[in-house]
């Protein structure tokens, strides 16, 4: 029994001592990895923050600009123009190529691939998250783009870009890819070239917007859907899930279907979004009025525009002015004009 015991605290010994140890060199193991990169390097082509943590397999050029406490992960490769803003975080085997600037705690997830080498810059606004292995700022896949060119994507503040979505460039130097602020721009996404979205939208997976897209703010598209080039997405906006999106879609309104159909207002959105209890009810008045008529007398859309902009109940609304203001814009200049709808007058 004695020599039992003696044999079980001995082992137990041997054990903590082993685990002492282990700690030990993991400790300064950290330590040294950690104060390797804490010296503070600044000239006229590079600085390295003092308090940045990059690690040893990672890529980075001497003239790239790095801001203070930038961690930079396992495989990283930064480029010699790309600036860094301060607190950015790149996990290991995400990317920063081209003449690109990230603002301040910018997030690249595993994979990620930001910038491209090709002529013009890619500007990624502060607190903006890219996801595992999005593709963000590269060239445009337009057959018009010329590789002599200059193109450009100019990212806001606050923007959640889930995994595998893709973003690309202008695709000539006249024009931007804009992305505005605080959107949610779920997996699998894509925006062409020339796009420019506002603020605040909803891309649900896999939506897909062609080229020279215009999207306004507090859009929110369901899955698997399609918009055509040139389409313009007014606010306040749903876009049903698998909606092929061929022409506009006015303010506040729902479409849904292949190809998209005009079916009622957003009233689910509205409501979230803080509109009242009359300018919901003067906008669904508004709405049957321009498309569920049954006054067979007033059978063309600009004829019930107009009565609309003469009733004294709702032309005071200024959230029916700016419906109306954008069903009218459907059709100015080289725009696609509206959605289909189907127009109840007792035909």
């Amino acid at each position: 029994m004695n020599h039992n015991f003696a044999a079980a605290k001995e082992k137990a010994n041997m054990s903590l001592m082993k685990l002492s140890t282990r700690n030990s060199i993991s400790s300064s193991l950290r330590i040294f990895q950690t104060s390797r990169f804490l010296s503070y390097v600044a000239d006229d082509e590079r600085v390295y923050a003092s308090s940045s943590i990059i690690h040893p397999t990672a890529t980075v050029h001497p003239n790239a600009i790095l801001g203070q406490g930038v961690s930079i992960g396992p495989f990283c490769s930064i480029s010699s123009s790309a600036k860094l803003g301060n607190g950015c975080r790149l996990y290991p085997g995400s990317h920063v190529f081209g003449n690109t600037e990230l603002g301040d705690s910018c997030t690249l997830m595993t994979g990620a691939v930001v910038g491209d080498d090709c002529p013009g810059c890619t500007v990624i606004g502060s607190n903006n998250t890219i996801g595992y292995h999005a593709v963000i700022g590269v060239k445009c896949q337009d057959l018009k783009y010329k590789p002599e060119d200059e193109c450009y994507l100019e990212v806001g503040h606050n923007n959640d870009i889930r995994e595998h979505t893709s973003i690309h460039r202008s695709s000539k130097s006249t024009d931007r890819t804009v992305i505005g602020d605080g959107n949610l721009i779920m997996g699998a996404c894509h925006i062409a070239h020339d796009c420019k979205i506002g603020s605040n939208n909803i891309f649900a997976n896999n939506t897909l917007l062609a080229g020279h897209v215009e999207v306004e703010d507090y859009v929110h598209t369901a899955g698997a859907t399609v918009i055509h080039q040139f389409c313009h997405l007014g606010s306040f906006s749903f876009l049903g899930g698998g909606s092929v999106v061929s022409q506009d879609v006015p303010k506040y309104m729902m479409v849904v279907g292949d190809r998209a159909e005009l079916r009622g207002l957003n009233l689910v959105g509205l409501a979230r979004r803080g509109f009242n209890i009359e300018e919901i009810r003067s906008l669904k008045t508004a709405y049957g009025k321009i498309f569920m008529c049954a006054d067979t007398s007033a059978s063309s859309l600009e004829e019930r525009l107009a009565q609309v902009e003469q009733h004294e109940g709702l032309i005071h609304i200024p959230a029916v002015r700016a419906m109306l203001q954008s069903i009218r814009d459907c059709f100015a200049g080289d725009r696609r004009g509206i959605c289909k709808y189907r127009s109840w007058n007792g035909s």
